[in-house]
């Protein structure tokens, strides 16, 4: 019974092993594609964003232009990294913090995008947490440059 019982934790071990850096890259796509979109939306209907960020959005401790221009910065540079898987841990938790001031800022999203942010919270949570994965430029920079040989 004890070498059937570790016969199956080894699989288990090994089958987590694979799926781990596709469910982290997964989170990465996953969670860019959604601010990319969103950002490009933004700024290929930029007076529609001013007018957003001046009467609908409630950006606390920012004037709303700025907060409209750092916005879009923000949905359009920060995925880009997550994508590479560069500088992931730093980005994600970036775009996290972006997350909740859209959640904060825009009380009309409790309704109807909550739970998608949800979502996305979590998925840039486990970038956080657990980095990018073997699919990442951080992978990378990390073998070939951080790697100390004895």
């Amino acid at each position: 019974m004890n070498i059937l019982l570790e016969r199956y934790q080894q699989a288990v071990e090994k089958i987590i092993c694979y799926l781990t850096p596709i469910v982290l890259l997964f989170t990465r796509f996953w969670v860019a594609s959604v601010f990319l979109k969103s950002g490009y939306l933004k700024i290929t209907t930029w007076d529609s964003t001013l007018y957003l960020f001046e009467e609908e959005y409630q950006v606390p401790f920012l004037p709303w232009e700025i907060a409209a221009y750092l916005g879009t910065a923000a949905e359009l540079i920060i995925p880009v990294f997550l994508l590479l898987g560069l500088l992931t841990r730093p980005m994600a938790a970036a775009l996290f913090a972006f997350n909740i001031m859209a959640v904060i800022s825009y009380p009309a999203l409790w309704d109807s995008g909550f739970y998608d942010h949800q979502l996305w919270g979590l998925m840039l949570l486990i970038n956080v947490v657990w980095g990018a994965g073997l699919f990442s430029s951080d992978y990378l920079l990390k073998k070939y440059f951080f790697t100390y040989s004895k």
